[in-house]
């Protein structure tokens, strides 16, 4: 089954001050969220295709509560400054009639999701990017979420992640092999988010403030 990238989280200081230097680079800011029941809330910056949502844990005891320890969000969050892997790379599948989880995973229903829907998460460590599923999404939902941005990009293109561990899990080798990303190896995690094609041949570079580099 074919799927493709819906949205990339990453995760960041309470607030996410953060992504004030994405709103001087010139990306427009949608509305803000809090996730209740899990514990986090968060910034986004959308596009045509995708979104790109800086999150942050807003309630320890919610993040840390039966229902939510699973998704290691918590340690992910917590650990972002050292062996945890900052980042959540979430996806839909193409054709919304072909919608099984293309990777092993578990179901895991938060309580701001509204039944039956669910998310399925990847089996992978916290040290790996955490994968989500989420068969309900379209695309013409981000469509219509899109809000002109004064820098002029529009849309994903291509995502490359750098790791500072290689990639042990099937469900991240999977998303490899589908062209979800590509992936190489250095210091620090890193991710490098390729906008239309990259026409300006133009890099921004966001550290140290944010583990992201924007390739226009």
């Amino acid at each position: 089954m074919r799927i493709e990238l819906d949205h990339l989280f990453v995760c960041t200081a309470p607030g996410a001050p953060e992504g004030d230097e994405l709103v001087r680079f010139g990306l427009r800011e949608g509305l803000p969220n809090r996730h209740s029941g899990q514990g986090t809330a968060n910034r986004r910056f959308a596009f045509v295709n995708a979104m790109i949502e800086l999150v942050w844990v807003n309630d320890v005891q919610e993040a840390q509560s039966e229902n939510t320890r699973r998704t290691l969000l918590w340690e992910r969050w917590s650990g972002r400054e050292g062996k945890a892997s900052p980042f959540g790379i979430c996806l839909r599948p193409v054709d919304p009639q072909n919608a099984e989880c293309p990777f092993p995973a578990w179901k895991y229903r938060p309580d701001y999701l509204p039944d039956p829907l669910v998310f399925h998460i990847g089996e992978a460590e916290v040290e790996e990017p955490m994968w989500v599923y989420l068969s309900f999404m379209r695309r013409d939902y981000r469509e219509q979420q899109f809000l002109e941005h004064p820098i002029g990009i529009r849309e994903i293109t291509g995502v490359t992640l750098t790791t500072p561990v290689p990639l042990r899990s099937t469900t991240s080798h999977k998303m490899v092999e589908q062209g979800i990303l590509s992936t190489r190896e250095g210091p620090k995690s890193l991710l490098e988010i390729e906008f239309d094609g990259s026409p300006r041949n133009e890099i921004v570079n966001f550290r140290p403030h944010l583990p992201l580099v924007f390739r226009l």
